[in-house]
């Protein structure tokens, strides 16, 4: 992708599907098209185009792109294969704490299967984890402060120390040590004094092969992060040469004693590049030996110290961002950062490439203000500041699973934390006092479908899935070769039935039209670009949505139509414009169907149909079931649902025979009737009873090649018709049958 000066440039669809064709030598251009499709899709791309050959005009990529793409996607294909499982989550606990100031850490222990939480007050509470019942409560003490001015900043766990320990950072700049040899007694045993700063975060690490090797970090708020090598961790952590203690009877340890190696057992190594800014988080990272920390300044938003094993000095290597990053985890098995930026995007960096990220995870409209790695999968997990969690799936940096809704409203600003348990297939979140357990299910050896009655189901051709709803306000994308789920979007209109959905010419966006009557547009990532107000605030029955070419139609619950200008998407929130044609049906507009150039029709609750001309909106003829006269008007006016028209699709191929007087349009409706039409001559061609009895309304679908018709109603009966030729006027129609119980 060079030019002959050497310089990189960007191919079209065709000419890449031409030149990967003509270099590699096998394969097929449907494929390398494919191709193309995946590497645009995988790029963030913003804005709406209906017409899908003005977009694959201008869609290009580049080298740069092409091999971001074969890295991540084709390098796991094998893994890409198989089921990308996303949790099915059980419904949401709130638990409720002993005390009401904010919980600042949650912690496993793992040797007596309990949970640890500790407040900002230094109150301490122990639930079991089998059933999160509330087993003890405790409170620090720290002789330090008084009780009403302790502040607790971050706790970690010393899991290989004899006896249970945790290490509790203050904001009267100390870090004490705690021993709880059974779950009432907390004793403070030591206190590490003399910090410059308040110390904000804290992060202890041991080494696997050696339990006596660990260290412990901390970020302060002052930019300095500062760790501490223990060497004996199993037997003691600071020696006591020193009989100094408190009133605590804990004994006093210094800084300055610690940086001037007067404790053989423990060294310090120390940094400043993020003062002045706080530091947010810090993590060592063993198997890089580096320490790994993050702040909001954006030009120090994310910060490695990488230790050098001759020098007790750190070598440094910053990272920039546009706003800065509140949080930064990393998969050992991947190699992979991940930060929650302030410019409400996840970033995935290499630790050893500071020019830019290896991609950008676009879906949160907000800042990001949390991520965690699930260790066992190559997935991530972010949280903002909307109360929006995301799961996304490294490998295809794609949201497979979004949650928003379900998290308590809570007044103030909380900067909520994530506590993952893999293990017992824990997600715990804070909201200041509150905790919200989200338990996911056991995952089973089949595929799931939906737990709600699915109300729509689309087929994706540019990426061979198959997009369902249902009736919980839930989407599902799934693959078409293995039926397999591929991500999954949850209450995308809140406790709101989906109705209905459709895709742009593109088949990159997707509207999905609800019971409170919005219609919103959505990326393949979860990301909700635009709310379409058809209802106008209220609650209505959306039908259709139908997409032409400069305009998105919306019907269903009211004789007029409902248009949207392609103009209009400029901001987030769209409003309606004004249909040219005015009121023509009689009763409610229930679908529609187009056809190019500019023919389009309507057909309503009374079984009348409409043929507009879609470019000056005006209504050129109506078709009638029934023979015209006052009578049959009449008869219209005062029908039940039985003549509804609820599906209406054009024929493929038929367009360029309708001089002749055959069928181009075909329809159904409440009264089990298909019946064929001829748009040009305005005429009834044939009918014939698809389904009888009382089964209410049947849907409809048409071939591609326009040469079958399969019809369904409600008791679950699927036939399949021949509908070669149009010369039927009540003869009997061949059919297969299928039944569904």
């Amino acid at each position: 992708m060079q030019d002959f000066s050497g310089a990189s440039r960007s191919l079209s669809r065709i000419q890449f599907i031409d030149l990967a064709w003509s270099s590699v030598g096998h394969g097929s251009k449907e494929e390398y098209g494919f191709l193309f499709d995946s590497v645009v899709l995988s790029q963030e791309r913003s804005g709406l185009l209906l017409d899908s050959d003005t977009s694959k005009e201008k869609e290009c990529i580049d080298w740069g792109g092409l091999c971001s793409f074969l890295l991540l996607e084709l390098s796991n294909k094998f893994k890409n294969s198989k089921t990308v499982s996303a949790p099915c989550w059980k419904p949401p606990r709130t638990l409720t704490c002993p005390h009401r100031d904010p919980v600042q850490k949650v912690l496993y222990l793992q040797s007596s299967g309990q949970y640890l939480t500790v407040s900002k007050g230094g109150n301490v509470g122990l639930r079991d984890v089998e059933d999160m019942s509330l087993l003890h409560t405790h409170r620090l003490q720290n002789s330090t402060v008084a009780p009403k001015d302790l502040w607790v900043t971050d706790v970690v766990l010393l899991q290989n120390v004899d006896k249970s320990q945790i290490a509790v950072g203050f904001t009267s700049k100390e870090v004490c040590f705690y021993d709880f040899v059974c779950e009432k007694t907390f004793s403070c045993k030591c206190k590490l004094q003399g910090l410059n700063f308040t110390p904000w975060c804290l992060d202890y690490w041991v080494d696997p092969c050696n339990p006596d090797q660990a260290v412990l970090t901390i970020g302060d708020i002052g930019g300095w992060v500062s760790a501490l090598y223990f060497t004996s961790a199993q037997i003691f952590l600071f020696e006591r040469f020193s009989l100094r203690t408190d009133s605590d009877s804990a004994d006093i340890i210094l800084w300055d004693d610690l940086a001037k190696g007067k404790h053989r057992s423990c060294y310090t190594v120390t940094h400043q590049a993020h003062a002045p800014g706080w530091v947010r988080k810090v993590r060592y990272l063993g198997s890089l030996e580096a320490f790994v920390s993050c702040s909001i300044a954006p030009q120090s938003s994310m910060v490695i110290g990488w230790r050098d094993k001759e020098s007790t000095s750190l070598r440094i290597t910053s990272y920039s961002t546009k706003g800065g990053v509140w949080d930064v985890d990393f998969h050992i098995g991947l190699g992979l950062l991940a930060t929650a930026g302030v410019d409400h995007h996840v970033l995935l960096w290499n630790p050893y490439v500071t020019s830019e990220p290896v991609c950008a995870l676009g879906g949160h409209t907000s800042p990001v203000i949390a991520v965690c790695f699930l260790q066992t999968k190559q997935q991530l997990l972010s949280y903002s500041k909307d109360k929006v969690l995301c799961l996304w799936d490294v490998s295809s940096q794609l949201c497979t699973h979004r949650l928003a809704g379900v998290f308590p409203n809570i007044q103030g600003d909380t900067h909520p934390f994530l506590f993952l348990n893999e293990e017992c297939q824990h997600l715990v979140l804070s909201f200041n006092s509150l905790l919200l357990l989200l338990e996911s299910k056991r995952e089973e050896k089949k595929t799931c479908s939906h737990e709600h009655p699915v109300t729509c189901v689309l087929y994706n051709s540019r990426f061979r899935q198959v997009v369902s709803s249902d009736s919980a306000s839930s989407v599902i994308f799934w693959l078409t070769d293995t039926g397999q789920k591929v991500k999954q979007f949850h209450r995308c209109h809140g406790d709101a039935e989906i109705s209905t959905m459709a895709l742009d010419g593109t088949q990159t966006r997707l509207f999905t039209a609800g019971a409170d009557g919005e219609v919103k547009v959505w990326d393949f990532n979860g990301r909700c670009l635009h709310r379409m107000n058809a209802g106008l605030g209220r609650a209505v029955r959306i039908s259709q949505v139908l997409l032409l070419k400069r305009s998105i139609l919306v019907m269903g619950w009211e004789r007029n139509l409902t248009v949207f200008r392609l103009h209009s998407f400029l901001q987030s929130t769209v409003e309606p414009c004004e249909w040219k044609g005015g009121l023509e049906h009689r009763g409610a507009v229930l679908c529609a169907a187009f056809q190019p150039p500019q023919t389009l029709v309507t057909g309503s609750y009374h079984g009348e149909i409409i043929v507009w001309n879609s470019s000056t909106e005006k209504a050129l003829r109506k078709l009638w079931p029934h023979d015209e006269g006052e009578d049959c008007k009449k008869q219209q006016e005062d029908s039940d649902s039985c003549d509804a028209i609820t599906r209406l699709f054009f024929i493929p191929g038929r367009a360029s025979v309708t001089t002749a007087g055959a069928a181009d349009l075909v329809s159904c409706g409440g009264s089990g009737t298909v019946r064929l039409w001829s748009t040009q001559r305005g005429r009834l061609v044939g009918q014939f009873t698809a389904h009888e009895g009382e089964l209410g309304s049947i849907v409809m679908a048409v071939s591609p090649c326009g040469e079958y018709l399969t019809t369904a109603d409600r008791k679950g009966t699927v036939k399949i018709w021949d509908v070669k030729t149009t010369s039927i006027r009540r003869g009997v129609m061949r059919s297969h049958h299928l039944h569904h119980q």
